[in-house]
C-alpha cells in the first residue's frame, strides 16, 4: 500500500486535485484497500491498492499532459507573434 500512497502524493505534487476523476478513484480504492486489510481480505486489499496506484499514476500523467499542452499552446502563440512581426519588418 505504500506504493499507492506514494503515487497519490506524487500526483498531488504535480497538481492533481479532486477535479481529476482518476485521483478521486485512486483515493477511494486506497480506502477500500485499507478496509479490506482490516477485514483481513488481503488479496482484495492488494488488488485495490494496485488499482489505486495505477489510477494515481494516470491522474499524474493527465495533469502533466495538460500542462505540456498548455505550454505548447503558449509557445506556439509566441512563435506566431514573432513570425508576424518578422513579416511586418520586410
Amino acid at each position: 500500500m505504500r506504493l499507492s500512497e506514494q503515487a497519490l502524493e506524487q500526483a498531488k505534487a504535480v497538481g492533481a486535485t479532486d477535479d481529476v476523476a482518476e485521483l478521486k478513484l485512486a483515493e477511494e480504492k486506497l480506502e477500500r484497500a485499507r478496509s479490506n486489510m482490516l477485514s483481513e481480505s488481503f488479496r482484495d486489499a492488494r488488488m485495490r491498492a494496485e488499482q489505486s496506484e495505477l489510477d494515481a499514476r494516470l491522474a499524474e500523467a493527465k495533469v502533466l499532459t495538460l500542462k505540456s499542452q498548455e505550454q505548447l499552446t503558449l509557445l506556439q502563440s509566441r512563435v506566431d507573434r514573432l513570425r508576424k512581426q518578422l513579416g511586418e519588418q520586410r
